[in-house]
C-alpha cells in the first residue's frame, strides 16, 4: 500500500494524522467568528467575518459546540470562544419578551423574524457541549433550552417536532420537516448523554420510527416535506430545486445522516439486546447504501450530489460539503459497527475526494459548494458559514458511534 493510500485508509496512522491536522487546521479557520455580542459572523472564503450577513442563531449554536469540543482536543483559545457564542445565544440571540431564540440578528440587529425548530435543536446540542465543557451558565442554558423545546416544539402525540413559529409564539406555519426532526434527534441523544434524562433517548427513537417507516415504503429515499396532518409532499419546491433548507426530491445527504444517527441511538438504546440493534442498522446501511448508490459519482465525475428525484436520478448535481463530511462519518461508524470492508472502501473514495477537490488547501477550510465539473460555486452556499460538519468528520471516525462525539471526545472513548 503506497503512502498516498494510506493517508485515505481507516485505521491507519497516516489516516488519523491527516484527519487530527485537517481538525486543528478548521479549529484555527474559525477563530474570528465571534460578534461582540457573541453571535457568530457568517464566514467568507478565508475566515474572515461577512459582517453585512445576518447572525444566525444555528451558526452561533454550531460555533459552540465545536469550540467546547476544541477544549477537550487541547486547541488554544476554545475557552474563550466557546464562552463568546455562550454570551451569544445567552444575550442577544435570546428573546427575553417571548421565550426561546430569535432566528438571527440582521447587521443593523434587527430581529430575523420566526422562531425555528432547526434552530433551537442546535441550541440544545451547543448548550449540552458547553455543560460538558464546564462553561459558566452553561446549565441554565441548556435547562432553558430543553424546556422551551417541550413546550413549544415537540408533540408527544405524534412522536414528531413542528417546524417554524412566528416569533411570538403565537402562529405555527403549516409546514413539517425533517430536516429539523433529524437535527433534533442528534439534540436529544447528546441531551439523554449529558444529563442522564433517558426520555430523550426514547423520544430520539419515536422520530427514527416514523422516519423508518416512510423511508422503507419509498425505496429507501427518505420524503423530507410534509402538511401539517404529516402527509409526505413529494411535489414540494420542484420548480425552485436547490432551495437552501427545503430542496425538491431526496437529499442522499440526510440519507446518509440519518443512517449515522439511528445507529447511534440503536447502539445506545439496546446495550445489551443485540438483535434489537441489528434491525435498525440493518436499516441504516440501507439509508446508507441507497444514498451512495444514488448519488455517489452518479454523474460521471466524483461526489456527491445534492439532491436526486424519487427514481434515484440526480436533479441538482451540485456537491455540498456537509454531504461529504456526513459520508465519511457514516461510512467510518458503518464500517467500526458491521466490519464489512465495503464501508471502508466507501471512506477511502471519500476520503480522497475530499483531499483532492473539497479541502482547501491554500485559505484553509472545505469549499462548502462544488458544481458537477467540481468547481467552487456559492450559489447555496457562498464562503464558508461554519466548521460544524467538517470539523466533526474528523473526530466521529475514531471514536465510539453509540455516544454524542462532545462527550465521546472528553472522555476520550476512540474505536
Amino acid at each position: 500500500m503506497s503512502e498516498r493510500i494510506k493517508k485515505y485508509q481507516i485505521d491507519t496512522q497516516e489516516n488519523r494524522a491527516f484527519l487530527k491536522e485537517i481538525g486543528e487546521n478548521l479549529l484555527s479557520f474559525g477563530h474570528k467568528f465571534p460578534s461582540p455580542g457573541g453571535s457568530s459572523y457568517y464566514l467568507g472564503d478565508d475566515g474572515t467575518p461577512w459582517t453585512d450577513r445576518n447572525r444566525e442563531t444555528w451558526i452561533t449554536s454550531r460555533m459552540a459546540h465545536v469550540y467546547s469540543i476544541g477544549t477537550f482536543l487541547g486547541h488554544e483559545g476554545s475557552e474563550a470562544l466557546a464562552d463568546a457564542a455562550l454570551k451569544g445565544l445567552k444575550g442577544e440571540l435570546h428573546d427575553k419578551e417571548n421565550g426561546g431564540w430569535y432566528a438571527g440578528l440582521t447587521a443593523d440587529n434587527e430581529i430575523v423574524p420566526n422562531k425555528q425548530c432547526y434552530a433551537h435543536a442546535f441550541v440544545i446540542l451547543a448548550a449540552c457541549s458547553e455543560v460538558l465543557a464546564g462553561r459558566e451558565g452553561a446549565e441554565e442554558l441548556l435547562e432553558d433550552a430543553l424546556k422551551l423545546y417541550d413546550l413549544r416544539f415537540w408533540n408527544e402525540e405524534e412522536g414528531l417536532s413542528c417546524d417554524t413559529w412566528n416569533t411570538e409564539f403565537t402562529v405555527l406555519d403549516d409546514y413539517r420537516g425533517l430536516n429539523a426532526n433529524m437535527h433534533t434527534v442528534e439534540a436529544f441523544l447528546a441531551a439523554a448523554d449529558t444529563t442522564g434524562r433517558e426520555e430523550y433517548r426514547v423520544r430520539a427513537g419515536r422520530i427514527i420510527d416514523r422516519v423508518l417507516g416512510w423511508a422503507s415504503s419509498n425505496s429507501w429515499r427518505i420524503p423530507e416535506h410534509f402538511t401539517k396532518e404529516w402527509e409526505a409532499d413529494l411535489d414540494c419546491n420542484k420548480e425552485q430545486p436547490a432551495d437552501q433548507f427545503k430542496p425538491y426530491g431526496a437529499t442522499p445527504g440526510h440519507g446518509i445522516e440519518w443512517s449515522r444517527l439511528i445507529t447511534q441511538w440503536a447502539l445506545s438504546t439496546y446495550k445489551e439486546d443485540k438483535k434489537g440493534a441489528e434491525k435498525y442498522i440493518e436499516a441504516a446501511e440501507n439509508l446508507f447504501n441507497r444514498a451512495v448508490e444514488d448519488a455517489w459519482n452518479a454523474d460521471g465525475a466524483p461526489g456527491i450530489v445534492y439532491t436526486t428525484d424519487w427514481e434515484g436520478k440526480p436533479v441538482v448535481h451540485d456537491r455540498m460539503h456537509w454531504t461529504l463530511a456526513e459520508a465519511i462519518n457514516t461510512s467510518a461508524v458503518l464500517y467500526h459497527v458491521t466490519k464489512k470492508e465495503k464501508y471502508a472502501e466507501n471512506y477511502a473514495d471519500f476520503m480522497e475526494y475530499l483531499d483532492e477537490k473539497v479541502l482547501d488547501h491554500v485559505n484553509g477550510s472545505w469549499f462548502h459548494q462544488l458544481n458537477e465539473k467540481n468547481e467552487v460555486i456559492g450559489t447555496v452556499w457562498p464562503g464558508k458559514s461554519d466548521i460544524y460538519h467538517a470539523l466533526q468528520a474528523t473526530l466521529i471516525p475514531y471514536y465510539t458511534p453509540e455516544v454524542s462525539i462532545a462527550l465521546a471526545v472528553k472522555k476520550g472513548l476512540e474505536v
